[in-house]
């Protein structure tokens, strides 16, 4: 049954037992109206107006349910979609073109996030090689002419740091050895720093994983990681990489103050990792109460038939 046709029977079930009323009720209205006369008619107005609400909740009671699910769709949180059962027909169609326009929305954004993200990281590739290689260079012959003992190892810190951020900009590391190889190196470098212990738990054996969900789970390793040596306070860090019932999981768990729950709207580093998880079909929750420490976990579905 339509829309429609539920509310333009609801309205005739008014205005039929109205009219049954006044053709079998004893009421007899006189000019000019009576007090009592007033009265029943402004009580049936009222009974009329109260069954017809009645009746037409229950006809638009599916769009509220459409509208109030539209709202909590969440762009960062995709494949959600709306279940509207026992709706009229009208109702089901809206709700199919719902879910097929967010089906195109979560597509177009994955492949322009891939395509923006792609050459995000070329861009990378390329400061970090002239980084490395011309500026990394020049140092080094200054370094090399200096006399002074202190401007040489000014110089050599300087140099040091070049490389640092070379590396952080597109880790060699992640290209000619692989995601294993550069999350070691990566969780070394961080427990370089005084006071924090890194433990590492990477369990997935000879997985081949495409670039793109390597280049993923480094980037929200690495400012995950960063997060921690800047914000957490924490002793301790655990970096886990596991395979998970079809998926790969990446934990990153601390032991620091962690944060509570109304801090706001999140950073561009949790927006960030955000997005590369959305890019890869992947899914990114953060969990942190005060004093408890803080969780990421980002969930990587595989294709089916990984080894």
């Amino acid at each position: 049954m339509s829309l429609l046709t539920r509310a333009f029977l609801a309205n005739a079930t008014v205005l039929a037992i109205i009219t049954l009323l006044l053709l079998f009720s004893p009421i007899e209205i006189s000019y000019p109206v009576t007090e009592t006369q007033s009265v029943i008619l402004v009580t049936g107005f009222l009974v009329s107006l109260a069954v017809n609400v009645l009746l037409l909740r229950s006809v638009v009671r599916p769009l509220r349910r459409l509208t109030d699910t539209m709202r909590s769709v969440m762009p960062l949180e995709p494949g959600r979609r709306l279940v509207i059962s026992g709706a009229d027909g009208e109702v089901e169609s809206l709700t199919a073109a719902f879910n097929e326009m967010l089906e195109r929305l979560e597509t177009e954004r994955r492949e322009s996030g891939r395509i923006a993200s792609a050459a995000q990281e070329e861009e990378r590739r390329r400061i970090a090689r002239e980084l490395h290689d011309e500026v990394g260079q020049v140092l080094t012959g200054v370094m090399l002419q200096l006399d002074d003992p202190e401007a040489r190892e000014a110089v050599r810190r300087s140099l040091e740091d070049v490389r640092r951020i070379a590396r952080e900009l597109r880790p060699e590391t992640l290209d000619d050895l692989g995601l294993l190889s550069a999350l070691r190196a990566l969780s070394t470098a961080t427990a370089a720093q005084e006071g924090l212990r890194v433990e590492r738990r990477l369990d997935i054996g000879e997985l081949e994983l495409d670039p793109e969900v390597e280049l993923a789970v480094y980037r929200v390793a690495q400012e995950s990681l960063t997060n921690v040596m800047r914000h957490s306070g924490a002793s301790e860090v655990l970096l886990s990489l596991q395979q998970l019932d079809g998926a790969l999981r990446l934990t990153v768990r601390d032991n620091g103050k962690g944060v509570s729950d109304g801090s706001g709207e999140p950073g561009s580093g949790i927006q960030g990792m955000s997005e590369r998880a959305l890019h890869v079909g992947g899914r990114l929750t953060i969990g942190s109460r005060p004093g408890e420490g803080t969780e990421v976990r980002l969930d990587v579905p595989l294709p089916k038939g990984s080894a």
